[in-house]
């Protein structure tokens, strides 16, 4: 079976608003969601009888409905064919209503299976179950949304998958996919591995559709969710890395997202690292392909950081590179370029800023020590009701890397030292720098103590 990760190629994932009927089959024929253990859960739960009988006498189902169950049941996929071809309608609208009623957990495993049966290798008959709706309008979503509120694990994927196949396959976006984005956000920060893998293949899926990129985006939780997860599995094999940068470059076709997911989620040295260490093409392709939407969509906010993260070197690595794919090496060429040109055009102040924005302080940039940087550029830090300070002073306390402190001690120290503006020290004050620089002049780490205490030394000098 395919993976939803082949769903779309890059040149195409931003053209799917208006597709026809055929093409909508066609995209639920690539939204397949797959994996091992749901292969096996579904054999086993083949095997298992369910006692129908007993849920006719007792009123959970009808003579008829019994009647239909036990026509397919245990039946092959290949002695199937004849039956949906002359009756799907039937058997879409009873596995809804089924679906609907039931709440016992083997009796809803079992329809799961039957439904997925339905649905081997005939993909497009998810649309019978599109047309139950004249029936009930709950249907067809309803009854998939209400088991989800079953706890059952096989339930909760499985009607995960066939929401995701009924969403996609529609061209109407009033679905509550905030509701369903929910549940798949949850499902993210699963302890099991192969519930995560399932849902952010169905993220694949669910993301080629533009209008709920910005949906999922602002779905509380659910970006952190999604990066925790790139970031948990950084010595992944590649299809899961492949899978999860494909959700995340389906995502900056958005500009809301491309302009903020830095910013938010501290993506681009990640994504970087990434495309440093895969040995698969296809998860550089992607990667690069990401870097070009977040240049092209919103360069002001992405640009510096590239640049701060060693993007350009990077690219100039991989433009030497041989690759198999013609447009991949566009976009890298085109990436390389922008960056180029943006380096050209940034000063060194810009680049400094970029860091302390990321995070990304480190010894090795020259401005640290550069006497002349902070003659030239200590009152700039006062500009914009002290943004850059307040970075700075934010980096303190979040912190945990005992070299980015004790960096943000030393800049602060450089600070009071050349800033003069008569009202630094009332800013260090009111923003809560020069109480945490006091606290860390008993920090563990030696270099972080002896920062703290020459920033202090300079700020009561400076008070004198």
């Amino acid at each position: 079976m395919l993976s939803a990760v082949t769903v779309i190629e890059p040149k195409d994932a931003s053209n799917v608003s208006n597709c026809t009927r055929d093409d909508l089959i066609e995209q639920v024929k690539l939204t397949i969601i797959s994996h091992p253990y749901l292969d096996d859960t579904l054999n086993n739960i083949r095997q298992e009888p369910v006692p129908w009988e007993d849920y006719k006498q007792v009123g959970l189902i009808s003579e008829n409905e019994m009647a239909m169950i036990k026509y397919v049941e245990n039946k092959s996929i290949k002695e199937l064919e004849p039956i949906m071809a002359e009756h799907g309608q039937y058997y879409a609208l009873l596995y809804l209503e089924l679906m609907q009623k039931l709440a016992r957990v083997d009796a809803l495993q079992k329809v799961l299976v039957f439904i997925h049966d339905m649905l081997n290798e005939h993909e497009e008959r998810i649309f019978l179950f599109h047309k139950a709706n004249k029936n009930n309008s709950e249907f067809p979503f309803g009854p998939f949304y209400k088991a989800l509120g079953i706890n059952d694990e096989f339930i909760g994927i499985q009607s995960s998958k066939l929401l995701t196949l009924l969403i996609c396959s529609t061209p109407h976006r009033d679905i509550d996919i905030q509701a369903f984005f929910r549940w798949v956000t949850f499902q993210l920060q699963s302890r099991h591995q192969h519930v995560v893998d399932l849902h952010v293949q169905i993220l694949d899926a669910l993301f080629h559709i533009p209008e709920y990129r910005r949906v999922f985006w602002e779905t509380s939780h659910a970006i952190d969710a999604l990066i925790h997860v790139l970031k948990a599995n950084t010595q992944s094999d590649p299809q899961k890395i492949y899978e999860l940068t494909f959700a995340i470059w389906l995502l900056t076709f958005d500009p809301h997202v491309a302009k903020h997911l830095n910013k938010k989620c501290n993506i681009i040295p990640l994504l970087v690292d990434h495309a440093k260490t895969s040995v698969k093409e296809k998860v550089v392709r992607v990667i690069i392909a990401t870097f070009k939407n977040l240049i092209e969509k919103a360069p002001a906010q992405n640009m510096s950081a590239m640049l701060v993260a060693k993007l350009l070197p990077l690219t100039e690595h991989l433009a030497t590179r041989k690759w198999t794919d013609q447009e991949m090496m566009e976009d890298i060429e085109f990436v390389k370029n922008e960056l180029q040109q943006n380096f050209q055009r940034l000063g060194t102040f810009e680049v400094y800023a970029s860091k302390v924005e990321t995070g990304m302080l480190q010894w090795e940039s020259p401005s640290h020590a550069s006497e002349t940087f902070w003659k030239q550029n200590a009152n700039r830090f006062n500009e914009k009701d002290q943004h850059l300070l307040r970075l700075l002073a934010r980096l303190l306390s979040r912190s945990s890397d005992p070299v980015v402190m004790a960096i943000a001690c030393h800049d602060i120290g450089q600070y009071i030292k050349y800033s003069t503006d008569p009202n630094s020290k009332s800013y260090l004050q009111s923003i809560g720098a020069k109480q945490r620089i006091m606290e860390l002049m008993t920090h563990q780490d030696s270099e972080v103590k002896y920062q703290a205490l020459c920033a202090t030394q300079k700020y009561f000098a400076m008070t004198t």
